[in-house]
């Protein structure tokens, strides 16, 4: 069996072939009844769910707005997003409204109570009424029309419609007999609305950009065709109809999958792993169920590969290896659940210990509906034990030029470095070739800033005039009065990575072997990264920029060398690091960073004879960005000669 759109079949539809056809479908599902992995409300499970201590926030929450008029989205609210830009008053009304109605659906369940029933057919009732269930920044008529306003006649199926249609399938899933009883006809209104804005299109239309037609596949296929599949698996009672629309579904995770590098890794970073991977294998997980087994992704390797990302860009405690647009500190409340029952599956106990070292004491009160069942309905995730994290010694992704080394595996204690090649035309790209993040005890301190709330501009022409997308404030030079320049051409060469794990039976002994050869008697831990940064830049006559950058696992001590080739004198050159933490500026050849969280203070050092240092502190105002680094962010610019050829190094370490 092949792809309808890229007409070769990707890791799915190479194990499953003909399994995977409508025809086929159509006879392997399960009834829309037991279709999805968890049962109706009155069973024990939701009992014991309810009498336990994972519902508190919720309920706390639930109480207190309960009899409160509802969050109403506004017409001035969605057309502010094509008049200034701004999209999150709207979105945040969405949300809130969404939110609650999980909330309603979650106590309907484990309490059985009318009132809460009443809340809920409330929540269903006020979306089968929204306008669209499309978030405008992704609304594909108005500009095209000229409008400010979504078109109720031509429905556009992006994250936020596809997100409606699975939590009504959710609800319909727990609640659906006791809706109809006290509702009667409320259920067919669902089915109508989710059928017309969701379920048609789908179908219908296969331009839909986040399908990969053009070979770009993004987080967005798995996102939306798993909610589909859940839509369709609940909400479609007709059998042939039901498989006509899971077939693309499939489709779409085969795709998706099959743009994953062998690795697993994710190039918009571990927050975005959340909102692709970690959707498809949901997806998976739930069709497996839907087929009894017959469509099982349990032997696809790619599988296992991406389950292992999420460990590996952990550096300790919150803070995760960031990248692109992804947050150092995202946010807490994911679906843990997810990656501990896939390493049950699969034997991946790195992946089991690390969920279980990050899950939070309940249900978040601001989890998607899905997420949430699944996490109250899996009694064996509940009942299972805390864990250390794995803290991998260090790893290699080649398939999206990423390095991560610490000083021993196993513990966040010591430093670790990290460096990213790859190109500046990924997903939620930002021009930062080359950049390098340094953290000690697990806080990074030579750090990516991550990105601002989302506006118009974020995803538009003028992305790169946003200060958090440009290579001026990533850990890269400046060469020649010149940032690095935007699109795929725009890469790292010749990146090399060595690794020389700590022998055996010395302190700090990590993982020998991974990624370079095992560790020998008489040597030290060193791991090494070596990349030529020159294409990242269009600099008349850059003929190299070699960066190599150290971690001595001994000494306890990371490197960074620049040294740097051209065909004849110019302007200087700058490095620049961002730190996070309070800086303080000891000499013209040290500043000590003290970082956040209580993590031992940083001294980072050079020989003041090659560069002239200064620092530059920015404010933060937004959010997304002091939420994560504190009040500010201070860059370190150290002004090189414009020299030929020339080497700088600098020195990080733990200080006093």
């Amino acid at each position: 069996m092949t792809n309808t759109v890229t007409g070769r079949a990707g890791p799915l539809l190479s194990a499953w072939g003909a399994r995977a056809e409508p025809e086929a479908l159509a006879h392997a599902l399960l009834p829309p009844e037991t279709a999805l992995p968890v049962p109706a409300a009155g069973s024990d499970l939701w009992r014991r769910a309810g009498e336990g201590g994972g519902l508190d926030a919720v309920r706390e929450r639930a109480r207190a707005e309960l009899g409160t008029p509802w969050p109403q989205p506004l017409a001035s609210q969605y057309a502010r997003y094509f008049r200034d830009g701004n999209r999150t008053v709207y979105e945040s009304s969405v949300f809130t409204r969404q939110d609650r109605l999980t909330r309603a659906v979650l106590m309907a369940a484990t309490t059985g109570g009318e009132v809460w029933l009443d809340e809920v057919a409330d929540g269903i009732v006020l979306l089968c009424e929204q306008s669209s269930w499309c978030w405008p920044a992704h609304e594909d008529t108005c500009r095209p029309r000229g409008t400010v306003l979504p078109d109720p006649a031509a429905p556009c199926l992006d994250l936020g419609a596809a997100g409606v249609a699975a939590q009504l399938a959710w609800a319909d899933q727990v609640l659906g007999e006791r809706l109809q009883e006290r509702f009667p006809g409320l259920r067919e209104r669902v089915r109508a609305e989710v059928r017309a804005r969701v379920l048609d299109p789908f179908v219908r239309r296969r331009d839909w950009h986040w399908l990969g037609r053009d070979g770009d596949v993004h987080n967005w296929c798995p996102w939306i065709c798993g909610n589909v599949l859940v839509a369709a698996l609940r909400l479609e009672d007709d059998a042939r109809e039901r498989a006509r629309q899971v077939a693309p579904a499939v489709e779409g995770l085969d795709r998706y999958l099959a743009a994953l590098p062998a690795d697993g890794s994710i190039d918009e970073g571990y927050e975005y792993w959340w909102n692709g991977a970690c959707r498809a294998l949901e997806a998976l997980d739930v069709l497996a169920h839907a087929t009894s087994g017959t469509l099982d992704a349990a032997a696809v390797p790619i599988v296992r590969e991406t389950l292992r990302f999420p460990h590996r860009m952990h550096l300790g405690g919150p803070w995760y290896l960031n990248l692109a647009d992804a947050r150092a500190r995202p946010p807490a409340g994911q679906p843990w659940q997810v990656p501990y029952r896939w390493g049950r599956r699969l034997g991946e106990q790195d992946a089991v210990r690390h969920a279980l070292s990050q899950r939070a004491a309940g249900i978040d009160p601001s989890a998607e509906l899905g997420r949430a069942l699944r996490e109250l309905a899996d009694d064996e995730w509940r009942a299972a034990g805390p864990a250390e994290p794995p803290l991998v010694a260090g790893l290699w992704l080649p398939g999206t030029q990423v390095a991560l080394a610490r000083t021993a595996g196993g513990t966040a204690r010591g430093l670790a470095l990290a460096v990213k090649g790859g190109h500046n035309d990924e997903h939620h790209n930002h021009n930062d070739v080359g950049s390098v993040v340094v953290a000690v005890d697990g806080v990074p301190v030579l750090a990516d800033p991550g990105r601002p709330t989302y506006t118009a501009q974020t995803f538009g022409p003028d992305r790169y005039s946003i200060w958090t997308m440009r290579s001026d404030w990533h850990n890269v030079p400046h060469v020649r009065g010149t940032g690095q320049g935007q699109g795929r051409d725009f890469r790292a060469r010749d990146m090399r990575v060595t690794d020389e794990p700590i022998p055996p039976g010395r302190p700090g002994h990590g993982e020998p072997g991974q990624p370079g050869q095992p560790g020998q008697p008489g040597r030290s831990g060193r791991f090494a990264v070596e990349l030529d940064l020159a294409a990242a830049y269009p600099v008349p006559g850059l003929e190299r920029w070699w960066r190599t950058a150290v971690l001595d696992r001994d000494a306890g001590l990371v490197t960074i060398t620049d040294a740097w080739e051209f065909t004849g004198d110019g302007d200087p050159s700058v490095l620049r690091f961002v730190l996070a933490g309070q800086v303080e500026r000891r000499s013209d050849r040290q500043v000590r960073v003290r970082p956040e969280d209580g993590a031992r203070t940083v001294l980072i050092s050079w020989d003041p004879a090659g560069a002239t240092a200064a620092l530059t502190v920015r404010t933060l105002e937004d959010p997304m960005l002091s939420d994560v680094w504190g009040e500010r962010l201070t860059r370190l610019e150290l002004a090189l000669p414009g020299t030929p050829r020339g080497a700088f190094e600098l020195r990080v370490e733990v200080g006093e």
